[in-house]
């Protein structure tokens, strides 16, 4: 048997929350949830999550500045991250090598495109 794999959600908007619950919940994924960046990075360090989701643009600790914390922590600084953003900046693709991101997807995005993503990043049967 699998071991189910644990996803935490890093968003300011409580209907995408609830959306990627359901719908990574229906791929037997364990699903954690943080509202803002600075409980985002509390529940990284707490859960040690196989994969973040981490939207950019949020208020008070924006994305940029969690996943800085997230990869200065001994616990968390290897977890692949998945960036969410409603544009795409230059700055997302300089993560990639700087701060090794796993993938960036563009708002409005596809819930079967994420979940494919999400595969391939944790290297599941698709």
């Amino acid at each position: 048997m699998d071991i189910q794999k644990k996803i935490l959600v890093i968003d300011d908007e409580e209907d995408i929350l609830k959306l990627l619950r359901v719908r990574l919940e229906q791929e037997k994924y364990k699903v954690v949830t943080a509202l803002d960046g600075d409980s985002g990075i509390k529940m990284a360090e707490l859960e040690t999550p196989d994969l973040i989701i981490l939207d950019i643009m949020m208020p008070k600790v924006d994305g940029y500045t969690c996943l800085k914390e997230i990869r200065r922590l001994p616990k968390t600084k290897d977890i692949p991250v998945l960036m969410l953003s409603g544009k795409e900046e230059e700055k997302v693709r300089d993560l990639f090598a700087f701060q090794k991101i796993s993938g960036y997807i563009e708002k409005p995005f596809e819930l079967d495109d994420l979940v494919v993503r999400i595969k391939e990043i944790l290297k599941v049967q698709i």
